[in-house]
């Protein structure tokens, strides 16, 4: 027995540190897999099912190597999951193997001395909710070692107050900064660079991408290993940061900032205040010009709206001038010469986006209630990110537990352009066929019916009363969502959780507190959400989540597919939608005592060639059409 599969056995350091521990024949293969595809310096797709303990099967070889190692997560939340969590446990593991340790989270994400100085200094621009707001801020920063908002109490990430304390790429003075010894930043930098491994999330790591696309430096050190966790999430994210990306927001906050630098150092140009209001007023008017209805689309929705287009050439113009009036006023502070390169990119991306520079990229807008995006996105990353990884000269290793559909990971490898990448699929540990029961009833509507909404809750309020609640009713549409609550609430015993009523966090907090309850949702409870035990013993899905294929990026790339003679329908859609299935299936059973019953309101299972591909897609299990076989599985 070697010494990671002593690690992992029933009376190894895990089993003596960890409580109920029990080994998994695939979590001692992925490891011992990892572990070889490290010191052969290859790059490895490692699926590993619900259960299978994946974390500790590729965290405990990779620090074992002595190499170098960054691993990435799809999310912040499951960044400090990894370093508060897991790490200090393995830690315990190998007491005789010591390891240094960082997390690095982007720049918005610590506090920034420098600004919440600024902001304090102009109390007279808050009210007195925002100014109690950074007096708290003010008190924490005082004894926080290492300057994460996340860990400040009663002020969420989320909160606006933060644009005040924190900094971005665009308004960060860098080493230039008064600050700049004890920037909270620099400090997490520091203490990475030093660190054997390096907590990341992809949004980061796809940042230090795209700086080192540019030549201008980098923002992670160069690793031996790459570890990619949730690595089906990365081709999205990686899509966003090689494309262009530009909102209201943006461009008001360097208005706001332009203006506070002007009232403390260049009150003797009242162009610039003029300027700074005038863009201000030209993005209302721009987005006034799209009309009250929140919506995506094609670039050419645009070109064919003159109303827009003129409100656009005004708002071009007025950033422009913007510029001209910063270049004259940048000499006289730090604050205002980095305005004026901000001021500079966003022109030169706006002119980008306009201009349609990148011929490989798809043009596009947003509306929000108050702002607007402009978009362009590129519609193939394969060659790009090939040319990353060659770029770190690091063994690559890609992990999730759902990358691959019906068995093949043609769809995730064509995306990202691997080749010559060793594959391996570890099932999950539970007993599916006796641990949950898959429902179809007969009777289904077809997803585009009229009244398809009110014949799928006709079908599901029976599963709900055989189990007693205790469900997440998942969507794949706000509308849809919105229409089960009202044919719900006053047709229930049990209570009625609806996203969007209160924080996500607290939700799952009183749904696992009711024990009884029905959470409905969408795609953000679709993955990365763990209910062990019975308050969740059914998940209910809508339909099978194709998205939208008016979708301006999607309809895009499918119209791309098509003049290439290939069928986007089955290369891309298809493979996407089964994942994302296997993601909202995953939510059902987290543990070995679980059980419960999977239902799935779409007839296309069955009715249509392509069915079989989610079908084959999903973990096996005990199959039905009956409602006798649900109540009977409740009541077992």
């Amino acid at each position: 027995m070697t010494k990671l599969e002593r690690i992992f056995s029933d009376k190894g350091k895990l089993a003596k540190i960890i409580d109920g521990y029990l080994p998994r024949i695939a979590q001692t293969e992925m490891a011992t897999t990892i572990a070889a595809t490290i010191k052969n310096h290859q790059h490895l797709i490692a699926e590993a099912g619900t259960g299978t303990g994946k974390t500790f099967a590729y965290l405990i070889p990779a620090i074992l190597s002595n190499k170098k190692i960054i691993v990435s997560t799809a999310t912040k939340n499951l960044q400090d999951q990894l370093f508060n969590n897991d790490l200090p446990l393995i830690r315990k593991v190998l007491s005789n193997h010591p390891f240094k340790s960082a997390l690095l989270k982007g720049r918005a994400n610590y506090l920034c001395h420098y600004r919440l100085k600024n902001a304090l200094d102009l109390a007279e621009g808050f009210n007195k909710k925002e100014m109690r707001l950074l007096s708290k801020i003010k008190t924490w920063a005082n004894r926080t070692r290492h300057g994460d908002i996340s860990q400040i109490d009663d002020i969420t990430e989320s909160n606006p107050i933060w644009y005040q304390a924190t900094s971005t790429r665009e308004n960060c003075l860098g080493a230039d900064c008064p600050d700049y010894s004890d920037c909270f930043l620099a400090k997490a930098r520091r203490r990475a660079q030093d660190a054997d491994v390096i907590v990341v999330n992809h949004y980061l790591l796809c940042a230090d991408w795209s700086l080192r696309e540019t030549g201008f430096g980098e923002l992670l050190p160069d690793a031996e290993v790459i570890i990619l966790d949730e690595a089906h999430q990365l081709a999205e994210i990686a899509s966003n940061f090689l494309g262009l990306s530009l909102s209201a927001k943006q461009f008001n906050d360097l208005s706001d900032d332009t203006l506070e630098a002007y009232f403390k150092e260049a009150k003797d140009m009242p162009d610039l205040r003029t300027a700074c209001d005038d863009l201000k007023h030209e993005a209302q008017n721009l987005r006034l010009a799209f009309g009250s209805k929140l919506r995506k689309g094609e670039w050419r929705e645009i070109e064919a709206t003159p109303k827009i287009c003129g409100a656009l050439q005004s708002f071009s113009e007025q950033l422009q001038r913007l510029e001209v009036n910063l270049a004259k006023a940048a000499e006289k502070s730090q604050d205002l010469e980095n305005c004026s390169k901000r001021c500079d990119e966003l022109n030169l991306q706006l002119h980008s986006i306009l201009n349609d520079d990148n011929k490989n990229a798809i043009r596009w807008y947003e509306t929000h209630r108050l702002s607007f995006t402009l978009g362009s996105t590129p519609l193939e990353i394969a060659a790009d990110f090939q040319s990353f990884m060659h770029q770190y000269k690091a063994t690559w290793i890609f992990t999730s537990a759902t990358l691959s559909v019906a068995q093949s990971f043609d769809h995730f490898t064509n995306t990202l352009g691997l080749s010559n990448v060793d594959s391996y699929s570890w099932k999950s540990p539970f007993d599916y066929p006796n641990q949950a029961l898959f429902y179809h009833p007969r009777g289904l509507p077809q997803p585009n019916d009229s009244d398809a909404i009110e014949r799928i809750i006709e079908l599901v309020i029976p599963v709900l009363q055989a189990s007693r609640g205790r469900a997440f009713f998942l969507f794949t549409s706000y509308r849809a969502l919105n229409r089960a609550v009202e044919l719900l609430e006053n047709n229930l015993d049990y209570p009625l959780l609806v996203q969007g009523s209160r924080p996500k966090t607290l939700l799952l907090a009183d749904f696992k507190r009711h024990g009884n309850a029905v959470l409905l949702g969408t795609s953000s409870f679709w993955e990365g959400i763990d209910v062990r035990g019975e308050a969740l013993s059914c998940v209910i899905i809508d339909k099978l989540p194709f998205a939208s294929p008016f979708e301006p990026i999607l309809k895009a790339r499918l119209e791309a597919m098509k003049q290439q003679g290939r069928n986007g329908f089955f290369e891309y859609q298809v493979p996407a939608a089964a994942i994302a299935l296997r993601q909202g299936v995953g939510r059902l059973i987290r543990d070995v005592n679980d059980s419960g019953v999977l239902m799935v309101c779409d007839p296309r299972l069955l009715k249509r060639a392509y069915g079989q591909i989610f079908l084959d897609s999903v973990p096996e299990m005990r199959r039905t059409r009956e409602i006798c076989d649900v109540e009977e599985f409740f009541n077992h």
